[in-house]
């Protein structure tokens, strides 16, 4: 490979131009067919044309229970005139689905007929038939039957020789139903696309084993595997290859001759231990390496062979937008099939996005309506941050001629869940507490088709967004220094006229966590200015932000002199994990968090914890699910009181109403 090609930066649609035109220059076609069991075809891809060989039914039936007539034998019968049938004779008796006797061309259904008994006969009575000295019975009919009349001719359904499916079709329920309906035992689909995964990385460990500093927990080429599996491929996950030239060489190849795709999983940077792109180049051919993507900026394209091979970055969700972008089609097209596009909607961001001029970004949003609006709300970016791929929606795709995008600025989102999904879903901005994550298990266990969306942008800004119609509700927990009430001024003066409820959630504790121990010795905020304490400060216009600042107001301490005041996180167990992991001494949060990660705990102040909700949205049927659930709902209550540090005294109270 020669120097200098990594990250020359290919902007995404050339690179996918690039990937297409090697992939048809490579001959990558459909695979061969292989005969399955028809039971067995379900999601498999037709090889060939499936023509039937039998008519379906392949016999006359009847459609209904009834009688079978000949057609012409009704004729002339009317209320004034019953026309009578000679029973066994002239109609005979058949249930829906039996063969209609040969001769016979029409099915009168039993609710239309009577049932009479007859007399000894002296002569020929009934249409012409001599019955002397015998017991008859018969039928009386009103109307005359048209020509097969409630019965299921041969074909209807299917006709011998017709197409049922055409080739390279998804195999779907009702396609197996079809295919055995026209005489089909085996059926001749698409070699299913094996991929072979190979994770790379001398710190990357298998699940379960004991953990140590430095070890990460290989879990993307689950991810992958899942993906590949979605698409329609089988997967085959090598165990995991240290950063070792040899070795890599040695697995990469192995998969070439196993796998009809390879993904490389890490290893795609140009660290001293990223050895992908050199290996790829010595046995193959390095199509590109590196894209203007973000997050997925070190993708390698590459052909070993006759072998695709696509390398990938370690970070999660890098990984899962390059293998979408680039195995995905491959995948698709070793099936015949072409990837079926994703749901795109038009939606509102919730607040301001900036990104870096020359790269696209792939922001992940969450989605909601609210009101007439559909509402965008970003989620956390890092590409690292897997549980932003399980939280999103969709994702926003900002260009690299762009530098972002202002709050309220209509985008185009691509869904990764269904739009029922979405306008089931109660959006909530505001603050963050704990008990929103476990409101969200049991709004979900307890109405499975209504769900929570929780994003963090602190009490003002739900308030804000509350304002703007970009919310249900909003999470909110400012203290007025004037009136020392919660929330209630600054309702009244963000929100105007606008009516709303607020709805207490919880009481809880705020103080300074600390390190188990307190090895510190930190005991207020005081300590905040020492040269030796370092601090993990909340966003701007978070309400425990507005609660430190007040603080240090009170106690005269000056922000600049405080280590890491700049550094913000944007939820309480954020705080916590900073104190746990050692990048702060202490952050201010709430005792929940505290005690669920261990920490010890400064008590600083009780606060009250609202919900505000605009009345007008109060009377949804997925919002009074939800208050009911806070109101009445003893798990609940249960779940949180286990939490620790919470007073449920008023939750489900309204404590202000305009």
């Amino acid at each position: 490979m020669k120097k200098g090609i990594y990250l020359d930066n290919t902007p995404l649609e050339q690179a996918l131009k690039i990937w297409q035109a090697r992939l048809t220059a490579g001959d990558v076609l459909p695979l061969e067919a292989e005969e399955v069991p028809v039971q067995d075809a379900f999601g498999r891809v037709t090889a060939n044309a499936v023509f039937a060989k039998i008519s379906s039914p392949f016999y006359h039936a009847s459609a209904m229970d009834g009688y079978a007539v000949r057609f012409a034998d009704t004729f002339g019968a009317s209320e004034a005139l019953p026309k009578k049938l000679l029973l066994n004779t002239d109609a005979i008796a058949v249930d829906t689905g039996d063969p209609l006797p040969d001769g016979f061309s029409a099915v009168i259904m039993i609710e239309d007929v009577n049932l009479v008994a007859g007399e000894t006969l002296q002569g020929a009575s009934v249409k012409g038939h001599a019955s002397r000295g015998m017991k008859q019975e018969y039928i009386e009919i009103l109307k005359p039957a048209t020509p097969w009349q409630h019965v299921r001719v041969i074909g209807e359904d299917i006709v011998s020789t017709e197409l049922i499916l055409p080739e390279n079709n998804r195999i779907r329920a009702v396609d197996l139903g079809a295919v055995i309906a026209g005489g089909h035992v085996s059926l001749a689909v698409r070699k299913r696309p094996v991929v072979v995964i190979i994770p790379t990385g001398s710190e990357i460990v298998e699940p379960g084993t004991s953990l140590k500093k430095g070890d990460i927990i290989e879990y993307n080429s689950r991810i992958l595997a899942s993906l590949v599996q979605e698409w329609g491929g089988i997967a085959i996950r090598y165990a995991p290859v240290p950063d070792d030239r040899e070795k890599l060489r040695e697995a990469v190849l192995k998969a070439c001759s196993e796998g009809d795709l390879v993904i490389v999983n890490a290893g795609s940077s140009a660290g001293s231990e990223d050895y992908t792109a050199g290996v790829l180049s010595e046995i193959g051919e390095v199509l590109l390496h590196g894209i203007n993507i973000k997050p997925g900026k070190p993708v390698i394209l590459a052909w070993a062979g006759n072998t695709p091979v696509l390398g990938i970055p370690g970070y999660p969700v890098s990984a899962y937008i390059t293998s979408g972008l680039f195995a995905r089609p491959v995948v698709y097209r070793l099936q015949g099939l072409e990837p079926p596009q994703p749901e795109i909607i038009t939606a509102r961001l919730s607040r301001q996005v900036a990104s870096s001029l020359g790269q696209e970004e792939f922001l992940r949003v969450k989605v909601g309506r609210v009101g007439e609006n559909l509402i965008a709300t970003p989620v956390s970016r890092g590409a690292g941050v897997l549980m932003s791929l399980v939280r999103a929606d969709g994702f926003v795709r900002v260009p690299a001629v762009s530098e972002g995008y202002g709050a309220g600025t209509e985008v185009s989102v691509e869904m990764l869940r269904s739009g029922t999904e979405i306008e089931n879903t109660v959006v909530c901005i505001g603050s963050h507490d704990n008990a929103l994550d476990l409101l969200a298990n049991i709004l979900k266990k307890k109405h499975p088709r209504y769900s929570l969306s929780s994003a963090h942008v602190g009490s003002m800004g739900g308030l804000v967004a509350i304002k703007k119609g970009e919310a249900h509700m909003a999470g909110t927990h400012m203290l007025d220094e004037e009136t020392g009430e919660y929330n209630v001024a600054f309702i009244r003066r963000l929100l105007g006229e606008r009516k709303v409820l607020l709805v207490n959630l919880v009481y809880r504790e705020q103080g300074l966590m600390v390190l188990k121990g307190n090895p510190k010795n930190i005991q207020g905020f005081h300590d905040l200015v020492r040269d030796d304490v370092v601090f993990i400060n909340r966003q701007g216009g978070a309400g425990t932000r507005m609660l430190t600042d007040k603080n240090l107001k009170e106690f005269g301490l000056d922000a600049g002199r405080i280590r890491g005041y700049e550094r913000e996180e944007y939820t309480h167990m954020g705080v916590a994990s900073a104190v746990l992991t050692g990048i702060a001494d202490t952050g201010l949060g709430i005792l929940a968090s505290a005690q669920a990660l261990g920490l010890d705990f400064v008590p600083v102040a009780r606060e009250r914890y609202d919900l505000v909700i605009p009345a007008d949205y109060a009377d949804m049927p997925k919002m009074r699910a939800l208050l009911e659930i806070i109101r009445d709902n003893a798990e609940f209550r249960d779940t949180v009181t286990s939490l620790g540090g919470y007073d449920l005294s008023d939750m489900g109270k309204i404590m202000y109403e305009q």
